[in-house]
């Protein structure tokens, strides 16, 4: 099992397991978050946050188109429905980051949300006991998902760099209904 990213000479990433290649996916984003706390000026905070909406986008698609169908019966359900639900929370706030601006009330606020969320699911994939040390334990050819994995990354890549990309779909929120008020103190929102 590979331990390490391995690049090409070309600089694209060869075959990896896949948790190799779901725990450099997690690495990726917690940078991009990083340099989003630390940029100046909305166009580079922008270009952040769609950075991270779409590495974020493409991670969960691959998780459960992939990586979650593998483990079904092989690793806990309850912890499998678990990452289910957190993904579809990190959709939600996604969907609304997209559809912002760094001009927009409570813009930095869903991104450091969203930070949050996923640093959470990470550990959880990623501890002792996880879905990851599950994935290891269990039955399951890790490089040749790794690979599987890997193409349908790039293909997704390619769709959302052609703007082909659908947006996010949550598959465990159904729509319950909310209302939308405005929050209590929010000057910004008082017009």
């Amino acid at each position: 099992m590979a331990r390490a990213t391995k690049k090409s000479a070309k600089g694209g990433a060869k075959a990896r397991d896949a948790i190799a290649l779901l725990k450099a996916d997690h690495r990726e984003v917690m940078d991009l978050f990083d340099k989003f706390e630390k940029a100046k000026g909305g166009d580079r905070k922008a270009a952040l946050a769609e950075k991270i909406c779409q590495e974020l986008m493409i991670h969960t698609m691959i998780e459960e188109e992939i990586f979650y169908p593998s483990l079904r019966g092989q690793a806990e359900d309850d912890m499998l429905d678990e990452a289910h639900v957190e993904h579809d929370g990190a959709k939600v706030l996604i969907s609304e980051i997209l559809a912002g601006g760094p001009d927009d009330p409570f813009y930095e606020a869903k991104v450091t949300v969203l930070r949050e969320e996923i640093k959470h699911h990470v550990k959880e994939e990623e501890q002792r006991g996880g879905l990851f040390a599950q994935a290891k334990s269990a039955d399951i050819d890790l490089k040749q998902l790794g690979e599987q994995m890997m193409r349908r990354k790039q293909e997704l890549k390619s769709q959302f760099e052609s703007g082909e990309m659908s947006p996010p779909e949550t598959r465990t929120f159904h729509g319950g209904e909310l209302s939308r008020g405005k929050p209590f103190d929010s000057p910004q929102l008082a017009a």
